[in-house]
């Protein structure tokens, strides 16, 4: 399937479509829409973010890679996007416990992943949207109701505290993790969900520039593993890195509770290069007075009610951080939601479902994948075997370029299906664990044939 590049709605396709969320699939989606001569409002239940002095919420850099970088393209946006503050990451950086750093390169030379700051890149996207004459933003619209056989919704305006009812052609929801076009979803359709919360929370720290200059090395994700836990920290334009500390949520409140010192020392147990980098004083304040965040991965299916509403992004497939597809996910399901209005020439009875079917096993892929890659963070990248394997695969790619292709590049520099990734994967591992012990098997007989034989000729 490919993208119309046409600005005309498919000849059967709804006119009127209003978004639920403005961030940043929404807005993108809006663009999208626009893009094939749809009618768009863009409703979203907080204040416009570019007016905002601080943007409540998570803060963690983005990783933008592939996928993403691919539906950005398709709208034009690509190189405005990189233009805007993108900081190139080449691999991970890890810290040892002693101090000492080691790279890993994330594939091929000249592969990288981009450290994005979520605020800029939303308010990139929102004056996109919002550039096309045939795009309506709504900003303190709340959605409030929606009564889907009906294919009406009621928005709240918080402006003026009134309420007022629209019935679109259609109705797609890029309402984030709290999703209440899912909940609408829940009420008229038979979806299937799963909801889990780890034991582990996030919390965001901050490593100032040193006279004006980055304190670490820029061009890498930096990485901290301890298990059971975690930090990592993302290059920003000014020379600063953003972190996130990944604990156990019990641990987190346990150390808030017994004070600064133990916060302190903790730290130098830990993380004792990152207590200079940050300093003692910023450190400490920073960690009371910040909240520990929660880490949720949601699963559901189908994406879609009738030929009404279909949601999207988080509001379909939260997903924890640790792999950087969440952004990346959530703009490639624009490009496949595209495809298939392509497809079906804008029938909305046949593009929901299609787009459900397709999507939603790939999606709970990815979210899988993301708790795999916690474990590879927080332990396993210090692993000889973790390293010989991953030496392993470049080489293998280097001798069957099309046949063997590493799990990360897979995942982040290509457009293979999440869930073909995952059957790929498995499937080499399969073979190169074989292959593997067939040879450990072959060097004993060897060995062994070696010794009789020595043994007889005494």
């Amino acid at each position: 399937m490919t993208t119309s590049s046409s600005n005309e709605a498919p000849p059967n396709c709804a006119r009127h479509v209003a978004v639920i969320g403005g961030g940043l699939v929404g807005s993108l989606q809006a663009c999208f829409l626009a893009e094939k001569g749809f009618e768009v409002e863009l409703f979203e239940a907080k204040e416009d973010i570019r007016t905002r002095k601080y943007a409540s919420g998570r803060s963690i850099n983005l990783g933008l890679s592939h996928r993403g970088r691919e539906a950005l393209k398709l709208v034009g946006l690509e190189d405005e996007v990189i233009r805007n503050g993108a900081v190139p990451m080449h691999g991970r950086m890890i810290h040892s416990l002693s101090g000492k750093t080691s790279a890993q390169a994330y594939g091929k030379k000249g592969q990288n992943v981009l450290s994005m700051d979520r605020r800029r890149l939303n308010e990139t996207l929102l004056t996109a949207a919002e550039s096309y004459p045939n795009v309506k933003t709504h900003f303190r619209h709340k959605l409030v109701q929606a009564e889907l056989d009906k294919g009406t919704i009621v928005i709240l305006d918080r402006n003026t505290d009134r309420e007022f009812t629209l019935r679109p052609d259609l109705i797609v929801g890029c309402d984030g993790v709290n999703s209440a076009m899912r909940a609408a979803l829940f009420e008229y359709g038979l979806i299937n969900y799963s909801q889990e919360y780890l034991t582990h929370g996030y919390m965001e720290l901050h490593i100032p520039a040193k006279d004006g200059k980055f304190a670490m090395e820029a061009n890498y994700l930096h990485v901290w593993p301890r298990e059971p836990f975690t930090m990592i920290a993302t290059p920003n334009p000014d020379g600063t890195f953003n972190c996130a500390l990944f604990l156990p949520l019990e641990e987190f409140a346990d150390i808030k509770i017994r004070g600064r010192q133990v916060c302190l020392e903790f730290f130098r147990e830990h993380f004792p290069d990152a207590v200079t980098l940050i300093g003692e004083q910023e450190l400490t304040e920073s960690f009371i007075a910040n909240r520990a965040c929660k880490l949720m991965s949601i699963k559901c299916s189908p994406y879609h009610y009738k030929d009404k509403a279909v949601i999207i992004g988080d509001a379909a497939h939260a997903m924890v951080p640790f792999y950087g597809q969440g952004m990346n996910c959530g703009f490639e399901d624009c490009i496949v939601f595209s495809e298939a209005l392509d497809k079906f020439d804008g029938d909305l009875a046949k593009v929901l479902p299609a787009f459900s079917e397709y999507r939603s096993p790939d999606a709970q892929a990815m979210c899988d994948l993301n708790l795999y890659n916690f474990k590879e963070m927080r332990s396993l990248v210090n692993s000889r075997w973790f390293l010989f394997r991953k030496y392993l695969d470049w080489f293998l790619q280097w001798l069957f370029p099309k046949r063997h292709i590493p799990l990360y590049t897979m995942v982040t520099f290509s457009r293979i299906r999440y869930g073909e990734v995952v059957r790929r994967w498995k499937r080499q591992t399969k073979i190169v664990n074989w292959t593997l012990f067939g040879m450990a098997c072959l060097s004993v007989v060897v060995t062994g044939i070696f010794i009789r034989r020595f043994v007889n000729l005494e």
